[in-house]
């Protein structure tokens, strides 16, 4: 009987004991991933916040998402034909660019490519993300604001002041223009006034399935907005 190309074994020498371990983790989680469901699905994301994505999350159970760093994952999927758990998966794993994840599922691939089509969420726009948007305040005052918030306001760049226990503006204020790029201060005033301006979408970009093998997707380039740098960390690769 030909060996399994599940029981490959890989090298993952240059981190530490500790790091060691979890990438063993992560390599094992997707070779598991791999044998348990039929079709994978690449895709790319922008504007993603950890709660919304819980939501998706439950609403695909028992389908998995799976986040990570590409090259690690890529790895437990196969980087070469020689190293791939299973026949054109090492395609797969080469379509694992900037920001993106892995939804490992047995629903038909008609169901996943018209909720990932028609699914977005409005969200709070973070430092880096261009605004194609213009939003100015006008001097009077922001009733919408306790007192005691008005000392960060002010920190946060706004010309306010105190009026009678009013939080109020003392001149117009240019909150962000058409076409910049927020910085942190103008990402938190958007955020206390509720302007959600960026939108959390997920793109699909590949998909391999069971015994048909790789597809590539067609996919329009688009402006991503601000990086999610931080996003491998904070999402994990929990279902």
């Amino acid at each position: 009987m030909p060996k399994s190309k599940r029981d490959k074994k890989i090298s993952l020498t240059k981190t530490d004991k500790k790091g060691l371990a979890l990438k063993q983790k992560i390599v094992e989680d997707v070779r598991n991933c791999v044998e348990k469901y039929k079709s994978i699905y690449v895709f790319k994301y922008k504007n993603m916040r950890n709660e919304t994505m819980k939501a998706v999350r439950q609403e695909w159970k028992p389908s998995r998402f799976f986040f990570g760093k590409n090259k690690v994952i890529a790895i437990g999927l196969g980087r070469t034909p020689e190293e791939e758990v299973e026949d054109d998966l090492h395609k797969l794993a080469g379509s694992m660019k900037g920001q993106c994840g892995l939804l490992f599922t047995d629903c038909k691939k008609k169901e996943v490519v018209e909720w990932f089509d028609s699914y977005s969420v409005d969200e709070y726009a973070r430092s880096g993300f261009k605004t194609t948007t213009s939003i100015k305040l006008e001097a009077g005052p922001l009733k919408q604001f306790s007192h005691s918030i008005e000392p960060y306001l002010r920190q946060l760049g706004m010309p306010t002041k105190l009026d009678k226990g009013i939080v109020t503006l003392i001149k117009d204020f240019d909150v962000c223009k058409a076409g910049t790029v927020l910085t942190p201060e103008q990402a938190k005033i958007l955020e206390l006034l509720d302007h959600r301006l960026a939108t959390f979408k997920l793109v699909l970009i590949a998909k391999w399935t069971k015994g048909k093998g790789f597809e590539k997707f067609d996919i329009e380039d688009e402006e991503d907005g601000a990086v999610d740098e931080d996003q491998d960390e904070e999402m994990g690769d929990e279902s």
